[in-house]
């Protein structure tokens, strides 16, 4: 079982526009609610590889209650912390460039923080436990180590997409997977990157810390695959990109959720760029024909 956990989810309120003249009125051409989150975002993944999975959190207010609507209706298990405040939203605006205005997030009583550990005393042996996104200030930097420490106490994995010294903390309880892209790799270890090889070189050590796997995405050039046996690149099919929000999102779901069902970290590797990249296509996420479709352009190569 597979457990995704989003502490900051949001409605992403999706706007197009012809054209943006500030200071005057502009009349939208077409907008989309859709529930947001990155740990949302994997279960929808999840969802469509038919991986056993449940999603949990925090939501609050009338914007908790339409995520909460939504995934149910998504046939999504749910079993959210429905708290004092409410869910924010995230405005994403589109016209010749995309911008975005992201809410704040909800403040988090001791006691709502507290309801959401005792939800991991459901985890078991080999249950996965997805932490992914931001962690609500109220709740402090170290909410993390608190759910790693519950889930580890279960004996269940967890994987882990944040950055910063969330991570670095993260990476002494071994994660199952981390994947951290050719930016976030360079400023996690303050270096510049030029190069393949130092990619791989730093991969490497997140190795070291204590991950399991590690994932970079490269974009257009592809990721790789680092694993303490060897090194691996994949090359991403080939189409025009319309959605960047979600891909990394997806590409965890689908590694996760295959390896789940293979045991094979390389078929996993392959479903993952395949999942990113239906969902880079898209104008939402990644639906299961499209990776089906995508999965046999994805070319791994061991280095």
């Amino acid at each position: 079982m597979i457990y995704t956990v989003t502490l900051n989810p949001s409605i992403d309120y999706i706007v197009e526009v012809e054209q943006l003249e500030l200071g005057s009125l502009n009349r939208m051409k077409r907008d989309l609610k859709l529930p947001g989150g990155k740990g949302i975002n994997v279960s929808r993944v999840l969802n469509q590889l038919n991986a056993e999975h449940a999603a949990l959190g925090f939501i609050g207010g009338f914007t908790g209650n339409f995520i909460d609507a939504y995934l149910n209706k998504e046939g999504i298990r749910s079993d959210f912390v429905f708290i004092q405040d409410d869910t924010r939203i995230n405005v994403k605006l589109k016209h010749d460039q995309e911008t975005e205005i992201n809410g704040l997030g909800p403040v988090v009583t001791e006691e709502e923080a507290v309801a959401l550990l005792q939800k991991l005393n459901q985890l078991a042996e080999g249950d996965i436990l997805v932490l992914s996104g931001s962690i609500p200030p109220s709740l402090g930097g170290d909410f993390y180590l608190r759910l790693i420490k519950a889930c580890q106490k279960a004996g269940a994995e967890f994987v882990i997409d944040t950055t910063g010294e969330a991570l670095l903390e993260a990476l002494y309880y071994k994660p199952l997977l981390v994947k951290p892209n050719h930016h976030e790799l360079a400023e996690l270890f303050g270096v510049t990157i030029e190069s393949q090889d130092d990619l791989i070189t730093y991969g490497r050590k997140l190795l070291d810390e204590g991950a399991q796997h590690v994932i970079i995405s490269m974009a257009g050039e592809g990721a790789l695959l680092i694993t303490s046996e060897a090194v691996y690149h994949a090359t991403v099919p080939a189409g025009t990109v319309r959605n960047s929000v979600g891909a990394g999102d997806s590409m965890i779901a689908g590694f996760v959720g295959t390896l789940t069902q293979t045991k094979d970290p390389l078929e996993a590797f392959r479903a993952g760029v395949a999942s990113g990249s239906a969902t880079a296509f898209s104008d939402d996420l990644a639906q299961r024909k499209e990776i089906d479709k995508l999965i046999p352009e994805v070319q791994i190569t061991k280095l």
